[in-house]
């Protein structure tokens, strides 16, 4: 971890700053390995500290590494501001207004803090090979989670059961599901984040299983859509385009695409197939610490995607009333393509 305060320092430097207070929890667990859940850091060019209170001081010196571990005795707030100096930088966009505004009143004179979020982001982006290993681990327990749904079949079963099921059998492997599954058959697969309900998962249909394992902190996502029985030639059709507009756009992956280009290359044949206003997200997002992080395959990204970033790709089609299908691979980028985490084959695959 002490390499990554190293950049971080670097960062700061280059934003003129001082120093940088770091806050948010996610951010402190990337930057010095902490697992609680009370933490904050201090980086500037000579100093690495990491604050946590009383509870968290043993943990800290078994997790923390390459930080000055501080315990802070009773005023948490007061603890940071006597750490901090000149221009701080903090997150503005984690820290609220009524804790950035009881910080300034314990601040030493001449201190003063400057919005400063989203440098420890820019460093997530580009994953380690730990970091690698660990979400292509997580990826991998996902599928045989959700192999092991599938021999137990879905025709005639609910679809919270479904979910519910699967989400346990994640924690007996040691992972925890990195968001709620979505299991939604038939029509209710129209709905891009639909919650599983009481519906009973009918012969024939379509089913979206979106899902995604929590293991050693780091996150996987990805998506099927199986078949309970032939679902119709309407239904395989939209099948095979999104699965086309899939293959097409994982081509194009590569360290200096530009994430609006490559939503662009998934977004162009559902466009020609009179199905554009059906595709209502973006193509994908980063996946590391959080299910959902920088940066971002959308149309509207100015994200440049660099080798070691993993994002997902999951076009989708949505016929309100009838169906969806969604198809999602966690890939990592690489210099000349991708490097995909998704084991799961993408022909359509019949369950009972």
């Amino acid at each position: 971890m002490r390499g990554r305060g190293d950049r971080l320092a670097a960062l700061v430097d280059e934003r003129g700053l001082d120093c940088l207070l770091v806050s948010d929890l996610v951010n402190v667990r990337y930057l010095t390995g902490f697992g609680g859940t009370n933490g904050a850091c201090v980086c500037a060019p000579d100093v690495r500290a990491f604050l946590t209170d009383f509870r968290y001081t043993e943990r800290a010196a078994v997790e923390v590494d390459g930080w000055e571990v501080v315990t802070v005795e009773d005023d948490w707030l007061g603890g940071i501001a006597a750490r901090l100096s000149g221009r701080t930088g903090y997150e503005d966009h984690k820290m609220s207004v009524r804790t950035k505004g009881k910080l300034e009143d314990k601040l030493a004179d001449g201190v003063v803090l400057e919005g400063a979020g989203g440098l420890v982001e820019r460093l997530r982006r580009v994953k380690d090979e730990d970091e690698l290993a660990a979400i292509a681990a997580a990826a991998e327990l996902a599928d045989g989670v959700w192999r092991w749904s599938l021999e137990r079949g879905l025709t005639g079963r609910g679809e919270r059961e479904v979910a519910s099921a699967a989400e346990a059998r994640m924690r007996e492997l040691g992972a925890e599901p990195s968001f709620p599954a979505i299991v939604a058959a038939g029509p209710n697969g129209a709905l891009p984040h639909a919650e599983p309900g009481e519906r009973r998962i009918g012969k024939g249909e379509l089913v979206v299983f979106d899902m995604g394992a929590k293991l050693d902190g780091y996150c996987s996502d990805g998506t099927r859509t199986f078949a309970t029985g032939e679902p119709g030639e309407r239904a395989r059709g939209v099948y095979e385009l999104v699965r086309g507009a899939q293959e097409v756009a994982l081509a194009a992956v590569r360290s200096g695409a530009r994430g609006e280009d490559v939503d662009a290359v998934a977004r162009d044949p559902i466009d020609a197939a009179g199905h554009g206003d059906r595709f209502g997200h973006g193509l994908g997002h980063g996946v590391g610490l959080e299910v959902h992080e920088e940066p971002r395959v959308s149309q509207r990204s100015e994200d440049v995607l660099q080798a070691g970033e993993v994002v997902t790709i999951e076009p989708g089609v949505y016929l309100p009333g009838e169906l969806g299908v969604r198809i999602e691979d966690l890939v990592v980028v690489t210099e000349d393509g991708h490097r995909n985490l998704s084991g799961l084959p993408k022909p359509l695959q019949i369950v009972d």
